[in-house]
C-alpha cells in the first residue's frame, strides 16, 4: 500500500470512529424522506404507524417542516407500541418532549428531534406515533407515497388515547421523517437513497413489503447484523440531478443527500439506486434543460461517492432495472442510456460495491423487460416477490465489519 493510500485509509478510519463516538449508540430504525408540500390541515390529532428495522431501549423521533410556509406547532407527541390499526398496547404509551417541553414550534424548512424516552422496541416492531396539531396548518410536509394507513381525528388532543377515535384515514406520511433507537453497541445504519422502487410502488398498503423492509428482515436472521438500522430514503418519482418537476417528485438526490443519508445517526453505508427517472425525463418533459445524458448521471453518482467518502462512509450502487413494455417511460433511446449507466456502474470501480438488481430481475429471454414472475403489472415496478429478490442481492458480508 502506498503512503498516500495508507493516509487516506487512516483518515477514513478516523472519520468513522469520530462518527461512531458522536452517535453514542443511536441508529435510524425507520425513515421516510419528506418529498412534497401537502394539503392544509385543520387542528387535529394524527396517528401514524411505522415498523422499526432494529431494536433499542430508548426512542426519539424527528419531525419535519421542510415544505411548510409558516412555523409548525406540534402541541403534543406520543410514541407507543402498536396493537394493530389505530390502537396501542396497554402500558406502552410514552409522551415525548422537545427540549424538555411537550410542545415544539418548527420553523419553515427545519426539523426538530425529540428528547429520548425509555421504551423497549423489538426489531420489526410496529410503533404508533401520535401528533397533536393545536392550530390549522396552511401547508403540510408529507411523504406522498406512504403505503401505510394514517389515522386522523378531527379535533382535540388524542395523542394519549389507547383506542384512537379516528374519523378519517390517509396513506401519506405527515411531518414524521425518522424514528431513531438507542442500541447496545455503536450505532450502525444503512441508508438507502432511491426512487419509487425503494419506495415500494407495486405493493399494497400496510404490508411493509418494500425491498428495504425485506432486507431488514434478512438482517434479523443474522445476530451479527441484527442491530443495523435501515433508513429508507426512497421517493417515488425522484431523480438524481434535478428537483421536482411534474411528474417527478421531491428534491433530487444530489440536493437531499446530506439530510436523507449522510446525516442519519450511525450511518456507515449508503446504497444509491437512482437515475432511471433522469433518463425518462427526455420523454416526459419538454424543457431540454431537464434532459440529461448518461455521462451527466455518472458524474452525479460520482459526486455522491466523493461526498460519502469524505465522511468515511462506504457507498454502493444498484444497477437500473428493466422497463421495456411500460406505456410512458420506454424508448430505444432510454434503453441505450440505461445500458450505458449500468455498464459504468458495473465497471468504473467508483463504488465500494455494486448490487446488480438488473441482472436479478430481468427476463432471461428478453433482458430489456422485467421477469414476469417479478412484475407488479406495470412492467416497471417489481411485485413483492421481486422486492424480496432485490433484498437477496445485497451481500451481507459487506456489512460484517
Amino acid at each position: 500500500m502506498t503512503g498516500r493510500a495508507l493516509a487516506a485509509l487512516l483518515f477514513c478510519t478516523l472519520l468513522t470512529a469520530t462518527a461512531a463516538a458522536s452517535d453514542q449508540g443511536w441508529r435510524t430504525a425507520w425513515s421516510s424522506a419528506p418529498d412534497s408540500a401537502g394539503p392544509a390541515l385543520p387542528a387535529q390529532t394524527l396517528r401514524q404507524v411505522v415498523r422499526t428495522s432494529t431494536q433499542g431501549t430508548r426512542v426519539r423521533i424527528r419531525l419535519s417542516n421542510l415544505f411548510g410556509t409558516q412555523p409548525l406547532t406540534v402541541g403534543a407527541a406520543h410514541v407507543a407500541l402498536s396493537a394493530g390499526g389505530a390502537r396501542v398496547a396497554a402500558g406502552s404509551d410514552r409522551p415525548l418532549l422537545f427540549g424538555g417541553r411537550p410542545a415544539v414550534t418548527i420553523a419553515p424548512g427545519s426539523s426538530a428531534l425529540s428528547d429520548p424516552v425509555a421504551l423497549t422496541v423489538a426489531a420489526l416492531q410496529p410503533l404508533a406515533v401520535s401528533l397533536y396539531l393545536p392550530a390549522p396548518v396552511a401547508v403540510s410536509t408529507i411523504h406522498g407515497f406512504g403505503l401505510q394507513t394514517a389515522y386522523l381525528k378531527a379535533s382535540g388532543d388524542a395523542t394519549g388515547a389507547a383506542d384512537f377515535p379516528s374519523t378519517a384515514t390517509d396513506d401519506s406520511r405527515y411531518f414524521l421523517s425518522d424514528v431513531e433507537v438507542l442500541g447496545p453497541d455503536a450505532g450502525r445504519t444503512l441508508a438507502i437513497v432511491g426512487d419509487s422502487i425503494a419506495d415500494g410502488v407495486g405493493t399494497k398498503n400496510d404490508q411493509d413489503a418494500r425491498w428495504p423492509d425485506a432486507l431488514a428482515a434478512r438482517l434479523q436472521a443474522n445476530p451479527a447484523l441484527a442491530t443495523i438500522g435501515i433508513a429508507n430514503g426512497g421517493i417515488a418519482g425522484n431523480r438524481l440531478l434535478h428537483d421536482a418537476s411534474d411528474p417527478y417528485v421531491g428534491p433530487g438526490a444530489l440536493s437531499r443527500f446530506e439530510r436523507d443519508a449522510l446525516d442519519k445517526p450511525g450511518v456507515r453505508w449508503i446504497l444509491v439506486h437512482e437515475g432511471v427517472n433522469d433518463i425518462t425525463a427526455s420523454l416526459l418533459l419538454a424543457d431540454p434543460r431537464q434532459h440529461v445524458t448518461a455521462e451527466q448521471i455518472e458524474a452525479g453518482l460520482r459526486a455522491l461517492v466523493d461526498r460519502a467518502h469524505a465522511r468515511g462512509i462506504r457507498i454502493w450502487a444498484g444497477t437500473l432495472t428493466p422497463l421495456a413494455g411500460t406505456k410512458r417511460f420506454y424508448s430505444e433511446a432510454v434503453e441505450r442510456q440505461r445500458q450505458a449507466v449500468n455498464a459504468w456502474i458495473r465497471t468504473s470501480g467508483v463504488f465500494d460495491a455494486v448490487v446488480d438488481f438488473d441482472a436479478a430481475l430481468r427476463d432471461p429471454t428478453e433482458p430489456t423487460r422485467l421477469n414476469p414472475a417479478y412484475d407488479s403489472g406495470d412492467h416497471l415496478h417489481p411485485n413483492e416477490a421481486g422486492y424480496r429478490v432485490m433484498a437477496q442481492q445485497v451481500d451481507l458480508r459487506l456489512l460484517d465489519h
